[in-house]
């Protein structure tokens, strides 16, 4: 499915406000309702609209701490990265793991709710001998910038 501009707007309105009424979104993106409805169904249906979810305020549900980690592992064969991805995917304080290119090979995002609560997990971690081979850990100071939202409009430019 090729997407138009109506389409971008849809998903760009969506990703603003997942609980927008199909009238609102349609008013937004210049439809009548039908075809807006009709748009953002087909959306879904291509996997486009993965889902809806609720932005929480974490400050409100008391202290966390985000620590950013670069994580080296000590061989690069395939089964290295699977083995290590298979026991990260488990650990719920994990929020983003990511495959980098550089000096190191993943950037791990842990939410947790202190610093010893962040090294317990580190040090299982490397206890459970998944192949890492040495870790730098950034403790989030604080998040000036935070977007909820992807930037549809540079990213999905038509041809």
């Amino acid at each position: 499915m090729k997407l138009d501009k109506i389409d971008i707007r849809i998903l760009s309105e969506l990703q603003k406000n997942g609980r927008i009424t199909n009238v609102e979104l349609a008013e937004l993106v210049h439809l009548s309702p039908s075809p807006c409805l009709m748009r953002v169904k087909k959306l879904q249906a291509e996997g486009y609209i993965t889902g809806y979810s609720a932005q929480i305020d974490i400050a409100k549900l008391g202290q966390s701490l985000t620590v950013f980690t670069e994580i080296t592992l000590r061989n690069h064969r395939q089964h290295d990265f699977a083995r290590f991805l298979a026991a990260v995917e488990k650990i719920d304080s994990v929020i983003e793991c990511h495959l980098v290119s550089g000096g190191y090979d993943y950037l791990v995002k842990f939410m947790t709710s202190g610093i010893s609560d962040y090294q317990a997990i580190m040090e299982r971690l490397i206890e459970m001998e998944i192949g890492i081979d040495k870790y730098f850990t950034f403790v989030i100071l604080k998040s000036p910038i935070v977007k909820p939202h992807f930037p549809l409009d540079t990213i999905a430019a038509e041809d």
